[in-house]
């Protein structure tokens, strides 16, 4: 396909970086806040760009948006975050038109995630999508796939067990305590930073070792609070962050800060401590590792988790792809649809005119001329003549282009712009 006929930009390009290649020090240079996300999101309507979509998760950062080139995408990228082109380039991947439609299907129904299945990215889609809308950066073409991907994801959700058993990042830093720190049911806990992943961990950490051990500090005391409240655990105000790192034998760290938050200086440990970093960009500096006792670990060792629960997950992944595979067609016969429908419609338009001006030519050269019935067979055959040429332009061995540029010559059509 040359052309989506659903912006003035030519091509449908996603750029950015995963897991996959690029390291959690250079995910967390590219790494974009909410700030960073409507800063971008206002560059690319500042050039001129009527599409985009920007992700940034912790295993994840990318942009989807139409552009001339990619590059125009990158450099935007760049702009908002501590990462260079040269660092983009080594482990990035650029993806166009339908394999860019492709990789938002695969990425938003969890086949792409750090931890197969794990579905936390779809709430990320959602909210990315509406922070474009929110200043107009969305198209028809946009909202279309993006309810598509997450048609997709529910009907994964409901029709395969492919996020069944609790795997997730949280659970994935809970297996790790479980499986490596002795007596953990009765070690005292610090939760550093209760976002998402910082709250869904200390929800399993209680679920699976009943530990009530657990103290929580955030920067805004309140969200702690509110949060804590509901499990009734002990809440410390942010100045007390050193007294509770020494009291403690587990500290979570899962704030959202783009420099690490927990230096060298900051643990004072003489027993043994171990430190779960769940951030990225890190949020433990990593000279914290040479201190004696302590154990650090951060999230992409924890996301090497394997055990039967992901083996079991793995078995409905093709059934998982065949939904993918079902929903995309359904978005890409749509889209073909929109390609087309401003020739119909204009061929409609042409074909409405010429029998116009047959119906008044005969009216003034017959006496007895119906011009109500003769209407009425008129109307049929434009609307049979219409859907031929629909119904070839929708063939998959068609050149659409070609057939387009052919009906617009023949019929001499003028085409209004969606």
């Amino acid at each position: 396909m040359k052309n989506f006929h659903l912006s003035k930009y030519p091509s449908f390009f996603a750029v950015g970086l995963s897991y996959r290649k690029a390291d959690a020090e250079l995910r967390g240079k590219f790494s974009l806040n909410v700030p960073n996300i409507d800063g971008l999101t206002l560059m690319a309507k500042s050039e001129g760009l009527d599409g985009l979509l920007v992700i940034s998760t912790c295993n994840r950062t990318e942009v989807y948006g139409f552009a001339q080139h990619p590059y125009q995408l990158i450099k935007m990228l760049c702009a908002n975050t501590q990462g260079t082109i040269e660092e983009f380039q080594e482990s990035a991947y650029v993806y166009k038109n339908y394999d860019a439609i492709a990789h938002l299907f695969k990425v938003g129904t969890g086949l792409d995630s750090q931890i197969l299945g794990d579905f936390e990215i779809i709430s990320q889609i959602k909210q990315s999508f509406y922070r474009s809308k929110k200043h107009g950066m969305t198209n028809p073409f946009l909202e279309r796939l993006c309810n598509s991907v997450l048609q997709a994801s529910k009907r994964i959700k409901t029709e395969t067990e492919l996020s069944s058993g609790a795997t997730s990042v949280a659970f994935a830093s809970v297996k790790y305590m479980l499986d490596t720190i002795p007596d953990i049911e009765n070690k005292n806990i610090l939760l550093f930073g209760t976002g998402k992943i910082g709250r869904n961990t200390c929800a399993n950490l209680i679920k699976h070792t009943g530990n009530d051990h657990i103290t929580l500090i955030n920067r805004t005391k309140e969200k702690a609070e509110a949060f804590g409240g509901k499990l009734r655990l002990s809440v410390k105000d942010y100045g007390d962050l050193q007294t509770e790192i020494r009291k403690c034998d587990v500290l979570i760290v899962a704030t959202g800060a783009q420099l690490p938050t927990v230096s060298k200086a900051l643990v004072y440990n003489k027993k043994p401590l171990w430190i779960l970093d769940l951030s990225i960009p890190k949020n433990v500096a990593d000279d914290v590792k040479e201190l004696e006792n302590v154990t650090l670990v951060h999230l992409d060792e924890l996301s090497q988790v394997t055990d039967e629960t992901l083996a079991k997950r793995k078995e409905y992944v093709p059934q998982a792809q065949n939904i993918i595979k079902e929903v995309q067609e359904e978005f890409v016969k749509w889209l073909e649809t929109r390609k087309f429908a401003p020739v119909i419609r204009a061929l409609k338009t042409k074909l409405k005119t010429l029998k116009d001006e047959e119906l008044d030519f005969h009216s003034k050269k017959l006496v007895d001329f119906d011009e109500k019935q003769a209407d009425m067979v008129s109307e049929r055959i434009i609307q049979k003549i219409t859907k031929q040429f629909a119904n070839h332009l929708k063939q998959s061995d068609v050149d659409t282009e070609e057939s387009l540029q052919i009906i617009q010559q023949i019929f001499q059509l003028e085409i209004e712009s969606e």
